[in-house]
Order: structure tokens, then sequence, then C-alpha cells
């Protein structure tokens, strides 16, 4: 069985994280027992209920991305209103 990231997982609901938890467990169950023709078919369920959790993780990159390009432009912002005062300040 394959495994999420510990950060898809830290992302699944309560309700994803214990079904994620019981299809590993039948999968591992099912693996043991040298069943990997059902082992597909759970590790297929357990690729589709992660889904949302990688949706999830991809919007956070997004405001992640989006925060320090604000951040960047503030920045900027700042730095071209401290010139600015400074030649004042030098001009006067």
């Amino acid at each position: 069985m394959r495994h999420c990231s510990v950060q898809v997982r830290g992302l699944l609901t309560r309700d994803e994280l214990d079904r994620y938890n019981a299809l590993i467990e039948v999968g591992h169950f099912l693996e043991t027992e040298k069943r990997y023709d059902h082992v597909a078919v759970v590790q297929k369920e357990i690729d589709i209920l992660i889904l949302p959790a990688i949706e999830r993780l991809k919007e956070k990159s997004r405001q992640r991305d989006r925060d320090t390009e604000a951040y960047l432009a503030r920045k900027a912002q700042m730095e071209a209103e401290l010139e600015a005062a400074l030649r004042d300040d030098d001009d006067e």
C-alpha cells in the first residue's frame, strides 16, 4: 500500500482520515494474504479519497504565493517611498 504524504494526511478531515486509516488497514491485511488483485482496488479508493486534501494543499500553496507576491509589492513600495523621502531630505 502506498501512503499519501504527511502534508496531505494533515489536510484530511476527521471522516476522511478515519476512512483512509481503515482502507490502509484493509490493504495491509490483503497484502499479507497475497490478495494483490483486491489491494489494487483498495489503493484506487485511497487515491480517490485523498483528492480533496490534495486540492486543499494546492490551494494553500497558491495562497502562500499570493501572500508572498503581496508582501514583495508592499516592500518594494515602502523602499521606493523611503528612497523618495531621502531624496526630498537631500534636496532641502
